[in-house]
């Protein structure tokens, strides 16, 4: 059978449990087993003789079974096997007397102490790898890597490496042995194999590391025969190393164009997997994943350099009347700020032109991203066209509603005239969701179905089939990592025209300045940091849950400003006891904490327990638990959370806005889209637990009304911790870009904009976009030498076909392509 990367696992292994096992971890084909990478490699462990070991230090050497006994003990018959090895031979090619030393095993099969003893005999020669130990007084080796040796035991033994130096790797790890026992053909092959670096990989309960690894050296295996049997006979004398190697470069043809691999002094696609997965030493596993992080770049940032190039020469309708637009911005009872006016400008500029829009709108928490849109939807509409925004929530796209028909209102009050003298009409604000009453939603869809020029503003309803709107020109999506490029696309077919509409997306979410080039590097981006005239700085407590003092203070000021008319936020992440994911970016404990290197046999066991979690505080026990606090005598609260209907929602809201209850104990279904001038505080529990990017998110719903404003962190972070570390930074600092570097920095490629868009489900597996910006950059320059001299890649063919599969499988990527 030829195997490819595209052949399934289930082909090409007989283990189904494995197999099973392997699905589980997303790992369906070959190529899928070759991606998934180890996420460190141990050390390489020394060699040493048993009188040179170091208690509690992995070690490997060569020895001869001299005694084994097997005994049981305990009421449920746990098992217990003693081999006694002795190294003379080993230690006399060090120069040191040989010594014993026992390797212990315990187990409550039988069958598996009985395999071990049968492996284990009296007079065979083994090689040992493990971390010694001392009981009773003797030196000993619990578990340790047994490899059996096809030697006579009383051959002479050579041994050419001293401690840390490299081994000959001929025969090692892939060259298995043609023999079911023994386990290598050599003291040399056994020693290179527990010697040599060996990579660790996110396992389950299911399977371990070293099966995953096992599995993967046996598909490299299969690859490269199917590599060799397509090409001529190999010469005999060759190693195995290098005939493995020559027939995986067959397999796995290598993507970047040669000379940008030379110039970078890359590895061969090939060998980069092949020292991923069996590294001869550590230098060459992370040169092997620097060359694949590096080609992971130029793939994706050729692909947002041709969605680009290919999205500019589509046509739309150009839009080039202001009038309706700047009687909006002469009729608001504020100035713009200088940021705002800059950002519609630049919209104005490139809705003016008859190629569609690309542009990416960034910009904090009540940064006035609604007043920008709605200067572009009226530019649409005064030039004759329809323009639609689209909100990811019911409640987000009804306060939309309402302050847009209420701003054009305002407009159309002033009694503004056009060019010609003629005063201007207000436009139709449509608003259309999937909860509206039949009737109002047939009118909705008759207007925008009309072609008359009109603002449509929507829930997901906009990308349904019964929504047509053939005058169709701009497009708004707000919070824009929360649609799929299939239903944004959606709302290129709904013109009858056939042209492309212009495209604004928006997003309060912090976006890295670094990462923006990787998510979105195939559109314009605008970012607005200045926040409009009367916004207040948040003020920013983190509080120790612990400190009793602390927190009664904090409740106590929270009823200070209720009794002054204003409104609070009480955060948590779980709705009951019953609600185990949660609604928020909840890290795991040990998420964000630094991994420790592990060498030797220690980071080969997985073994390893990790203690749960503590419990997560939910909506339900804070509420009942506030609500009998004296702070809060007589305060009505009200519950929030993403298991309610629209209709509670909006009832909940209202009572919440109109001070009937003036504290609202909800999940973070308020992080987008809630607008209470009132509210004053917030207080977040668990914020150790929470994404710093979503902190900022929670603590940009206060302050919104002008007076001054605090958020406070409740935490049950220990002192030094990172969760304490990562406390500080939102505490120090209210730019979203600064926070959002620090949470990419500190936690990895994680849910800033979703999982959809990490990583975690996309080809994007090594590529770190803050550690890796000046490598995106390298990549993006010369990604658009080649393609201004070959724009269809028709002379890079692999080339050309991995931007196609990464087009295929990451449209959360090309926000427009």
């Amino acid at each position: 059978m030829s195997v490819t990367v595209g052949t399934p696992v289930s082909s090409v292994m007989t283990n189904k449990r494995r197999v099973g096992a392997l699905k589980s971890l997303g790992v369906l084909t070959v190529g899928d087993a070759l991606t998934y990478y180890p996420f460190r490699v141990t050390d390489p462990v020394p060699l040493r003789s048993i009188r040179e070991a170091r208690i509690g230090e992995p070690m490997a050497f060569a020895a001869e079974v001299r005694a084994v006994r097997v005994s049981s003990s305990g009421a449920r018959g746990n098992g217990r096997l003693e081999v006694v090895v002795d190294d003379s031979a080993f230690a006399a090619s060090r120069r040191q007397p040989g010594a014993m030393a026992r390797l212990v095993f315990f187990s409550h099969k039988k069958q598996y102490l009985d395999w071990m003893s049968g492996r284990l005999r009296q007079g065979t020669c083994v090689v040992v790898a493990g971390a010694p130990g001392v009981f009773n007084d003797q030196l000993q080796f619990t578990h340790p890597e047994v490899l059996t040796v096809g030697v006579h035991p009383t051959s002479r033994y050579r041994f050419v490496r001293e401690e840390n130096q490299p081994l000959d790797v001929r025969n090692a790890s892939l060259g298995a042995p043609t023999s079911p026992r023994p386990d290598v053909e050599s003291p040399e092959e056994g020693l290179a194999r527990v010697c040599r670096p060996r990579p660790v990989y996110h396992a389950s309960s299911r399977i371990s590391s070293d099966h995953i690894h096992d599995s993967i050296l046996d598909m490299l295996r299969l690859l490269a025969e199917s590599g060799d049997s397509a090409a001529s006979e190999e010469k005999e004398e060759e190693d195995s190393r290098a005939r493995l190697l020559s027939g995986l470069a067959r397999a796995i043809p290598d993507i970047l164009p040669e000379r940008i691999r030379a110039d970078k002094d890359l590895m061969h696609r090939a060998e980069a997997f092949l020292n991923i997965h069996d590294p001869v030493s550590t230098k060459e596993f992370h040169r092997a994943i620097a060359t694949l992080r590096y080609e992971e770049a130029f793939v994706c940032q050729t692909a947002l350099l041709q969605a680009r190039a290919h999205a500019g020469h589509a046509s739309a309708e150009p839009c080039p009347d202001t009038a309706l637009r700047d009687a909006m911005i002469d009729s608001l009872p504020f100035d713009l700020t200088g940021g705002q006016r800059e950002v519609i400008d630049s919209i104005a500029a490139d809705m003016s032109r008859d190629h569609p829009m690309q542009r990416l709108l960034q910009g904090e928490v009540g940064s006035g991203k609604t007043v920008v849109a709605l200067a572009a939807m009226l530019q649409a509409v005064g030039s004759g066209r329809q323009a639609v925004l689209v909100a990811p929530t019911q409640v987000l796209a009804e306060q939309h509603h309402r302050t847009i028909a209420a701003m054009v209102d305002r407009m159309a009050e002033q009694a503004a005239m056009d060019s010609d003298g003629h005063p201007l009409s207000a436009p139709p604000v449509i608003l259309l969701t999937g909860g509206m009453k039949l009737a109002a939603r047939r009118r909705a869809l008759a207007t925008a179905a009309s072609g008359e020029p009109c603002i449509v503003v929507a829930t997901h309803a906009a990308f349904s089939k019964t929504f047509q709107a053939p005058n169709l020109a701009l497009a708004v999506i707000d919070e824009q990592h929360r649609f799929g490029v299939e239903q944004r696309e959606s709302l290129r077919g709904k013109a009858l025209s056939g042209k492309a509409p212009h495209l604004l997306v928006m997003t309060a979410t912090p976006i890295p300045r670094t990462a923006a080039m990787t998510w979105f590097g195939d559109l314009d981006i605008s970012w607005l940091t200045e926040l409009p005239g009367g916004r207040k700085p948040i003020r920013t407590f983190v509080i120790p849950e612990a400190d009793g003092h602390l927190m009664g203070s904090m409740f106590a000021h929270i009823r200070q400003r209720i009794d002054a008319g204003e409104r609070a936020y009480v955060v948590c992440s779980r709705i009951d006891d019953a609600d185990e994911t949660g609604e928020g970016d909840v890290l795991d404990e040990t998420m964000a904490e630094p991994m420790r290197p592990v060498v030797g046999d220690a980071a080969r066991s997985d073994a390893g327990t990790v203690a749960p979690p503590r419990p997560l505080h939910t909506v339900v026990q804070i509420a009942e638990r506030l609500t009998k606090l004296p702070q809060f005598q007589g305060v009505r609260f009200a519950t929030l959370t993403g298991r309610d209907d629209d209709a509670t929602k909006q009832q909940v809201m209202a009572g919440f806005a109109s001070g009937e209850t003036p504290i609202l104990v909800s999940t973070t279904v308020i992080e987008v889209g809630v607008d209470v001038p009132q509210a004053s505080c917030i207080v977040v529990f668990d914020a150790d637990r929470f994404g710093l990017s979503q902190l900022h998110q929670l603590r940009g719903r206060v302050g919104r009304g002008g007076t001054p404003s605090w958020s406070f962190l409740v935490s049950q972070a220990e002192p030094g911790s990172l969760g304490e570390q990562r406390l500080a930074v939102i505490r120090d600092t209210t730019d979203g870009s600064t926070i959002a570097e620090e949470d990419l920095r500190l936690r990895g490629a994680g849910d800033v904009l979703g999982d959809a868009q990490s990583g975690g489900k996309s080809s994007l597996k090594l590529l770190r976009v803050v550690k890796d910006a000046d490598l995106i950059v390298d990549a993006r320059e010369r990604a658009e030498a080649l393609l201004a001299e070959d724009p269809e890649l028709d002379g890079e063919v692999e080339l050309a076909g991995a931007v196609l599969d990464f087009t295929r499988g990451n449209e959360t990527y090309l926000t427009s392509s």
